[in-house]
């Protein structure tokens, strides 16, 4: 499998084949250091490689169920003129510094139903002095999005390449200490 293909899930969520993607990165750092990025809805605007997240508003998430609002602004990916709009993250999963996800609410109706989320593992060291390692997985899967949406031909919204972007984002705030600001 490369990053850049569709894949079934191997995780308890058991996606539909095709309906998903998925890209990894090993950042030298503890989970607890990366996921309290995720956690951060400043962070999400941070570490966003597709242009479209502008800011956000509200505290670091802490359960299933946290709610958080990030204003968009599509223009970056130039396919639809949504122009500046707000969403809704709705955590949908939460393993502290083993995964989060989340589902999306906003303008759209109904809810197009797509889900983001991050798992992550902590790996043995090298052995040498970059200290505590961790396998990020970053995954975007539609396929309990709407059918409306699902078969419509826009999803998936971003590529793998761009999970991928997101990765090495997420690693440089990780490496910089990324503080909420």
């Amino acid at each position: 499998m490369t990053d850049s293909e569709a894949t079934s899930s191997s995780s308890a969520d058991d996606a539909t084949p095709g309906f998903r993607l998925e890209a990894r990165r090993v950042i030298a750092a503890p989970p607890d250091r990366v996921f309290a990025v995720l956690c951060d809805p400043d962070g999400h605007v941070a570490i966003d490689s597709s242009g479209m997240l502008q800011s956000a508003e509200g505290p670091a998430v802490s359960a299933r169920g946290d709610r958080f609002v990030v204003h968009m602004d599509r223009e970056s990916l130039g396919d639809y003129d949504l122009g500046r709009y707000d969403v809704t993250v709705i955590i949908s999963r939460f393993e502290p510094d083993v995964e989060i996800a989340w589902t999306i609410d906003g303008t759209i109706k109904p809810p197009i139903g797509h889900t983001y989320g991050y798992r992550l593992a902590p790996l043995p060291s090298d052995g040498d002095e970059s200290g505590p390692l961790t396998e990020v997985v970053s995954y975007y899967d539609w396929s309990d999005a709407h059918p409306k949406w699902r078969d419509s031909g826009i999803l998936p919204v971003l590529d793998a390449s761009a999970l991928k972007a997101t990765l090495g984002i997420l690693e440089r705030a990780v490496r910089r200490g990324y503080v909420r600001g």
